[in-house]
């Protein structure tokens, strides 16, 4: 689905978004991943972006953004809340 730059040797190598049926999924990995390489704080970019709904919180390396983009916040407030819930179980 996209490239990513390998910045050691200066060039691309085509690696597309692993897909688990979860759309929502798949990119926040991805997004997490290039906010990641790029230096930032996932986590603080991602609560900024969801919080103010501001895209310039989630960097454009790599198609990050325009990914993001694809998604409605609500979305992605789905998923986060079925990951953690999922990951602590069901009481």
């Amino acid at each position: 689905m996209s490239e990513q730059f390998k910045p050691s040797t200066g060039t691309t190598e085509m690696r597309p978004i692993k897909e688990s049926g979860n759309q929502a999924h798949d990119i926040l990995m991805y997004v997490y991943s290039a906010l990641q390489a790029k230096g930032y704080d996932p986590i603080t970019q991602l609560v900024g972006y969801m919080i103010s709904g501001d895209p310039t919180y989630i960097t454009s390396y790599n198609q990050a953004r325009s990914l993001i983009c694809r998604l409605e916040r609500d979305e992605i407030m789905e998923e986060l809340v079925r990951f953690y819930v999922g990951s602590h179980g069901e009481n």
